[in-house]
């Protein structure tokens, strides 16, 4: 799925325009969005679309990334809404889901 991305330079609402999508995803700064759609953040994010992994261990084993790193990204995500974790009652397992991995960046 695709989110429209945009940086929030003030807190006025956005005026719709039938021609210009407005942002669902928004970031404080230029600095905050390099850091969470980064090109190793983007490319986990492709990995949880594609192998849909059952776990955050099963995602480690994917992507070669800690599993401790990845909790912390993981909940960024969740944050920005760029991901579902789907946690177990059973247990502690916590399953992630990308609800967005392409992105439209829009600038004002």
């Amino acid at each position: 799925m695709r989110a429209v991305v945009g940086i929030r330079t003030s807190h006025l609402p956005l005026r719709g325009n039938r021609d210009v999508p407005v942002p669902t995803v928004w970031f404080d700064s230029w600095r905050q969005l390099a850091g969470v759609l980064s090109d190793e953040n983007r490319q986990l994010l492709r990995i949880i679309r594609d192998r849909q992994p059952r776990t955050v261990a099963e995602l480690a084993e994917f992507s070669g990334r800690a599993a401790s790193n990845l909790s912390r990204t993981l909940r960024t995500f969740e944050r920005y809404r760029l991901v579902t974790l789907h946690r177990s009652a059973e247990s502690r397992a916590v399953r992630p889901e990308a609800i967005a991995t392409e992105f439209t960046v829009m600038l004002d």
